[in-house]
Protein backbone atom coordinates (compact mmCIF):
# COMPACT_ATOMS: atom_id res chain seq x y z
CA UNK A 1 0.00 0.00 0.00
CA UNK A 2 1.15 3.37 -0.75
CA UNK A 3 2.35 6.78 1.11
CA UNK A 4 -0.63 8.22 -0.64
CA UNK A 5 -3.35 5.12 0.07
CA UNK A 6 -2.61 4.84 3.35
CA UNK A 7 -2.74 8.82 4.57
CA UNK A 8 -6.21 8.83 2.55
CA UNK A 9 -7.18 5.92 4.43
CA UNK A 10 -6.30 7.51 7.99
CA UNK A 11 -7.97 10.81 6.66
CA UNK A 12 -10.96 9.11 5.93
CA UNK A 13 -11.09 7.22 9.21
CA UNK A 14 -10.79 10.39 10.89
CA UNK A 15 -12.94 11.50 8.96
CA UNK A 16 -15.63 8.90 10.38
CA UNK A 17 -14.85 9.26 13.61
CA UNK A 18 -15.55 12.67 13.56
CA UNK A 19 -19.07 12.57 12.42
CA UNK A 20 -19.78 9.63 14.91
CA UNK A 21 -17.45 11.45 17.91
CA UNK A 22 -20.04 14.73 16.85
CA UNK A 23 -22.92 13.42 16.91
CA UNK A 24 -22.71 11.92 20.41
CA UNK A 25 -21.76 15.11 21.79
CA UNK A 26 -24.78 16.74 20.38
CA UNK A 27 -27.02 14.45 21.82
CA UNK A 28 -25.40 14.67 25.10
CA UNK A 29 -25.18 18.34 25.63
CA UNK A 30 -28.42 19.58 23.58
CA UNK A 31 -31.42 18.90 25.94
CA UNK A 32 -34.44 16.47 25.05
CA UNK A 33 -32.90 15.75 21.79
CA UNK A 34 -30.40 12.76 23.66
CA UNK A 35 -33.77 11.27 25.77
CA UNK A 36 -37.04 9.99 24.68
CA UNK A 37 -39.95 10.40 26.93
CA UNK A 38 -41.72 7.52 27.37
CA UNK A 39 -44.49 8.98 29.85
CA UNK A 40 -43.57 6.88 33.30
CA UNK A 41 -39.50 7.70 32.32
CA UNK A 42 -36.98 8.96 29.40
CA UNK A 43 -34.95 6.65 28.04
CA UNK A 44 -31.52 7.90 26.66
CA UNK A 45 -30.47 7.20 22.80
CA UNK A 46 -27.09 8.81 23.48
CA UNK A 47 -25.60 5.29 23.46
CA UNK A 48 -27.16 4.55 19.78
CA UNK A 49 -24.49 6.38 17.65
CA UNK A 50 -21.62 4.21 19.27
CA UNK A 51 -23.38 1.33 18.76
CA UNK A 52 -23.75 2.03 14.74
CA UNK A 53 -20.30 3.17 14.99
CA UNK A 54 -19.43 -0.04 16.60
CA UNK A 55 -21.25 -2.37 13.89
CA UNK A 56 -19.89 -0.07 10.90
CA UNK A 57 -16.17 0.89 11.67
CA UNK A 58 -15.18 -2.33 13.81
CA UNK A 59 -14.78 -2.46 17.72
CA UNK A 60 -11.56 -0.56 18.43
CA UNK A 61 -12.77 2.88 16.48
CA UNK A 62 -16.11 1.85 18.57
CA UNK A 63 -14.38 1.40 21.81
CA UNK A 64 -12.75 5.52 20.91
CA UNK A 65 -16.68 6.82 20.36
CA UNK A 66 -17.29 5.00 23.51
CA UNK A 67 -15.17 6.96 25.29
CA UNK A 68 -16.41 10.02 23.84
CA UNK A 69 -19.75 9.02 25.45
CA UNK A 70 -18.22 8.47 28.67
CA UNK A 71 -16.16 12.07 28.33
CA UNK A 72 -19.97 13.50 27.85
CA UNK A 73 -21.27 11.94 30.62
CA UNK A 74 -17.86 13.03 32.86
CA UNK A 75 -18.46 16.51 32.00
CA UNK A 76 -21.87 16.59 32.35
CA UNK A 77 -22.23 15.59 35.74
CA UNK A 78 -19.46 17.38 37.13
CA UNK A 79 -20.64 21.06 35.61
CA UNK A 80 -24.42 20.34 35.85
CA UNK A 81 -24.41 17.71 38.55
CA UNK A 82 -27.31 16.00 40.21
CA UNK A 83 -27.53 14.09 44.07
CA UNK A 84 -26.16 11.28 42.49
CA UNK A 85 -23.43 12.63 40.10
CA UNK A 86 -20.74 11.49 42.44
CA UNK A 87 -21.09 7.74 40.86
CA UNK A 88 -20.21 9.45 37.39
CA UNK A 89 -17.57 12.00 38.65
CA UNK A 90 -14.88 12.50 41.40
CA UNK A 91 -15.29 16.43 40.94
CA UNK A 92 -18.54 15.96 42.70
CA UNK A 93 -19.49 16.02 46.26
CA UNK A 94 -22.33 16.80 48.06
CA UNK A 95 -22.62 16.64 51.89
CA UNK A 96 -21.26 13.25 53.19
CA UNK A 97 -21.45 11.90 49.35
CA UNK A 98 -18.47 12.19 47.02
CA UNK A 99 -17.07 10.50 44.02
CA UNK A 100 -13.72 8.40 43.62
CA UNK A 101 -11.99 6.64 41.33
CA UNK A 102 -15.10 4.07 41.37
CA UNK A 103 -16.82 6.92 39.68
CA UNK A 104 -14.54 7.31 36.58
CA UNK A 105 -14.08 3.52 36.20
CA UNK A 106 -18.13 3.25 36.43
CA UNK A 107 -18.41 6.62 33.75
CA UNK A 108 -16.01 5.26 31.24
CA UNK A 109 -15.53 1.43 31.07
CA UNK A 110 -19.22 0.64 30.70
CA UNK A 111 -19.16 3.13 27.70
CA UNK A 112 -16.12 1.91 26.49
CA UNK A 113 -17.53 -1.78 25.94
CA UNK A 114 -20.90 -0.62 24.47
CA UNK A 115 -18.21 0.50 21.23
CA UNK A 116 -16.85 -3.23 21.45
CA UNK A 117 -19.67 -5.83 22.61
CA UNK A 118 -22.51 -5.25 19.84
CA UNK A 119 -19.83 -5.88 16.94
CA UNK A 120 -18.98 -9.02 18.73
CA UNK A 121 -22.89 -10.20 19.15
CA UNK A 122 -23.80 -8.75 15.50
CA UNK A 123 -21.32 -10.95 14.01
CA UNK A 124 -22.16 -13.45 16.00
CA UNK A 125 -25.63 -13.83 15.39
CA UNK A 126 -24.66 -13.04 11.70
CA UNK A 127 -22.79 -16.14 11.06
CA UNK A 128 -25.01 -18.57 13.63
CA UNK A 129 -27.75 -17.86 11.05
CA UNK A 130 -25.57 -17.94 8.20
CA UNK A 131 -26.81 -14.52 6.95
CA UNK A 132 -25.10 -13.72 3.82
CA UNK A 133 -26.32 -9.91 4.10
CA UNK A 134 -27.34 -7.65 6.94
CA UNK A 135 -28.63 -9.61 9.78
CA UNK A 136 -31.88 -8.04 11.18
CA UNK A 137 -31.55 -10.67 13.99
CA UNK A 138 -27.84 -9.59 14.60
CA UNK A 139 -28.43 -5.47 14.29
CA UNK A 140 -31.56 -6.27 16.90
CA UNK A 141 -29.33 -8.20 19.37
CA UNK A 142 -26.52 -5.45 19.01
CA UNK A 143 -28.73 -2.69 19.71
CA UNK A 144 -30.12 -5.03 23.04
CA UNK A 145 -27.05 -6.13 23.94
CA UNK A 146 -25.10 -2.25 23.53
CA UNK A 147 -27.77 -1.14 25.95
CA UNK A 148 -27.95 -3.70 28.24
CA UNK A 149 -23.89 -3.41 28.58
CA UNK A 150 -24.23 -0.28 29.91
CA UNK A 151 -26.90 -0.11 32.24
CA UNK A 152 -26.43 -3.56 33.59
CA UNK A 153 -22.66 -2.40 34.35
CA UNK A 154 -23.53 1.42 35.82
CA UNK A 155 -25.68 0.38 37.87
CA UNK A 156 -23.81 -3.16 39.36
CA UNK A 157 -20.61 -0.92 39.71
CA UNK A 158 -22.78 1.57 41.24
CA UNK A 159 -23.47 -1.47 43.57
CA UNK A 160 -20.00 -2.12 44.10
CA UNK A 161 -18.44 1.45 44.94
CA UNK A 162 -20.97 3.30 46.24
CA UNK A 163 -23.91 1.41 47.36
CA UNK A 164 -23.85 2.94 51.30
CA UNK A 165 -23.64 6.79 49.77
CA UNK A 166 -25.92 5.50 46.76
CA UNK A 167 -28.68 4.50 49.13
CA UNK A 168 -28.70 7.43 51.27
CA UNK A 169 -28.98 9.93 48.68
CA UNK A 170 -32.04 7.93 47.38
CA UNK A 171 -33.41 7.88 50.44
CA UNK A 172 -33.51 4.22 50.88
CA UNK A 173 -32.17 1.46 53.36
CA UNK A 174 -28.62 -0.04 52.60
CA UNK A 175 -29.82 -3.57 52.47
CA UNK A 176 -32.65 -2.72 50.14
CA UNK A 177 -30.54 -0.83 47.82
CA UNK A 178 -29.73 -3.76 45.14
CA UNK A 179 -33.41 -4.09 44.68
CA UNK A 180 -33.90 -0.14 44.25
CA UNK A 181 -31.12 -0.79 41.51
CA UNK A 182 -32.96 -3.44 39.78
CA UNK A 183 -36.10 -1.24 39.84
CA UNK A 184 -34.35 1.32 37.96
CA UNK A 185 -33.04 -1.39 35.72
CA UNK A 186 -36.60 -2.55 34.96
CA UNK A 187 -37.97 1.00 34.61
CA UNK A 188 -35.26 2.80 32.46
CA UNK A 189 -33.07 0.08 31.10
CA UNK A 190 -35.47 -2.15 29.41
CA UNK A 191 -37.08 0.24 27.56
CA UNK A 192 -33.73 1.74 26.45
CA UNK A 193 -32.48 -1.98 25.17
CA UNK A 194 -36.22 -2.02 23.10
CA UNK A 195 -35.66 1.54 21.87
CA UNK A 196 -31.64 0.83 21.16
CA UNK A 197 -32.90 -2.33 19.35
CA UNK A 198 -35.78 -0.62 17.12
CA UNK A 199 -33.26 2.15 15.98
CA UNK A 200 -30.67 -0.03 15.60
CA UNK A 201 -32.61 -2.61 13.27
CA UNK A 202 -33.86 0.63 11.70
CA UNK A 203 -30.15 2.67 10.64
CA UNK A 204 -28.60 -0.34 10.16
CA UNK A 205 -30.72 -2.19 7.25
CA UNK A 206 -30.01 1.22 5.51
CA UNK A 207 -26.22 1.75 6.49
CA UNK A 208 -24.80 -1.84 6.75
CA UNK A 209 -25.92 -2.29 2.89
CA UNK A 210 -22.74 -2.85 1.16
CA UNK A 211 -23.50 -0.15 -1.72
CA UNK A 212 -24.35 2.60 0.78
CA UNK A 213 -20.65 1.41 2.94
CA UNK A 214 -18.89 1.67 0.04
CA UNK A 215 -20.35 5.27 -0.32
CA UNK A 216 -19.36 6.35 3.08
CA UNK A 217 -16.17 4.91 2.50
CA UNK A 218 -16.30 1.87 5.22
Amino acid sequence: MSERTTSMSKTKGLVQMAIFSALIVVLAFTPFIGYIPLGFTRATIIHIPVIIGSLMLGPKKGAVLGGVFGLTSFINNTMNPTVTSFVFTPFYSLGEYSGGIGSVIICFVPRILIGVVPFYVYHLIKKLSKNEGVSSAGLIAAGLSGALTNTLLVMNLIFLFFRESYASANGVEVKAVYGFIMSIIGINGVPEAIVAAVITLILGKTLMRRGVQERLGV
